[in-house]
């Protein structure tokens, strides 16, 4: 089977053969790798991406081997994908520093509609964390109050860092849905 050509492979694969994701893996996975962590700069994120667009790709059938060389469409995906992840990435630090910023007092004394508005805001966060399942809102409160790191947490959890890093983003996630709608951006 690792003989055949990648458009075999693909007819293999869309047939129900589960070896043939394996040799496309084999023979795909240094590149994707590769263009993954040119744009991501980060080994963990370019494995998981790496991961992601073989799972993608062995459970959607979007690719047609007629129209060009699998080579480019796992690299124009993953590309894609990337530069995706950096967008959520920015977005999410972005929404933490104007949560955290609503978080931590100020040096100056608020005025009254300023501690109104601070305590307000406070408690939708609190809301919105006790809405949070147990294990996000744990590694949440490490990552962010305790300054643990990824990789810190999941050996303390008892977790991979993958897992980790998924739960907190579903975590931030669901933190932005809740209390963003109700903020004024400024």
């Amino acid at each position: 089977m690792k003989d055949l050509s990648d458009a075999e492979l693909v007819h293999s694969l869309r047939g129900g053969q589960q070896r043939a994701i394996a040799i496309l893996y084999d023979r795909y996975a240094g590149l994707v790798y590769s263009i993954a962590y040119r744009v991501l700069q980060n080994a963990q994120e370019a494995e998981d991406l790496t991961q992601d667009i073989f799972v993608t790709f062995w459970e959607k059938d979007y690719f047609d081997p007629t129209r060009g060389a699998l080579s480019s469409f796992l690299g124009v995906l993953t590309r894609s994908r990337a530069i995706d992840k950096i967008r959520q990435r920015n977005t999410t630090q972005s929404f933490l520093a104007r949560w955290q910023q609503t978080i931590v007092e100020g040096s100056t004394d608020p005025s009254p509609l300023e501690a109104a508005t601070t305590q307000e805001t406070q408690a939708a966060i609190g809301q919105a964390m006790q809405q949070l399942p147990a294990l996000q809102r744990q590694i949440l409160e490490l990552n962010y109050y305790k300054g643990l790191s990824h990789n810190q947490i999941a050996e303390s959890l008892g977790l991979t860092p993958g897992v980790v890093k998924s739960r907190l983003r579903q975590a931030l996630v669901q933190l932005k849905t809740q209390i963003a709608p109700g903020q004024r951006q400024g």
